[in-house]
């Protein structure tokens, strides 16, 4: 969604070309790819594991650090590679969107009306909104220390960051 507010404010008259239904279908296939590779890496890591403290977890989503607590041996070279591939990606995918988003603000700041500005400036913040409640809830997810660990609050971390950005997404669209 970056992508389209960018190229919606900063290249408007080659909007048709850069996002046609072909360059649509093309990043949404590579994002599904990307997510489906990225989820197998996980699922192989995780269904490896032996388990040795039952199978019952104490919430509704099944979550890597959920299982990991159920896990009986400690695969800490698994979790650090595991870990590498996810800060990569979560990094770039980062990188991508500060940069997006401050070439963004450049050309509205250069936009001579005050309406024009409030016009570009309501597309953008509540997509930036939107991202900013799904990284900072998935980071403190799973940056937290486990001293501050508890369901409830597990819970209504995952409820934050896998639910409520997916459906608000319609909204800002």
């Amino acid at each position: 969604m970056c992508y389209d507010r960018y190229v919606s404010i900063c290249k408007p008259l080659h909007y048709g070309t850069l996002l046609s239904s072909r360059a649509c279908a093309h990043m949404a296939a590579a994002a599904w790819a990307g997510a489906f590779l990225y989820s197998l890496l996980h699922m192989a890591n995780t269904f490896s594991l032996p388990l040795c403290h039952g199978n019952a977890l104490g919430q509704f989503f099944c979550e890597i650090p959920q299982i990991l607590k159920l896990a009986c041996s400690k695969s800490y070279l698994r979790e650090l590679g595991l870990l590498a591939v996810s800060v990569c990606l979560v990094f770039g995918s980062f990188v991508f969107i500060v940069v997006t988003y401050v070439q963004i603000f450049r050309a509205v700041l250069r936009i001579p009306s005050e309406q024009g500005r409030h016009k570009a400036f309501s597309t953008c913040l509540p997509h930036l909104a939107v991202v900013s409640l799904f990284v900072s809830t998935s980071a403190f997810a799973y940056l937290k220390p486990p001293s501050i660990s508890s369901p409830s609050l597990d819970l209504a971390l995952s409820v934050l960051y896998s639910v409520v950005p997916p459906a608000l997404n319609p909204l800002i669209y």
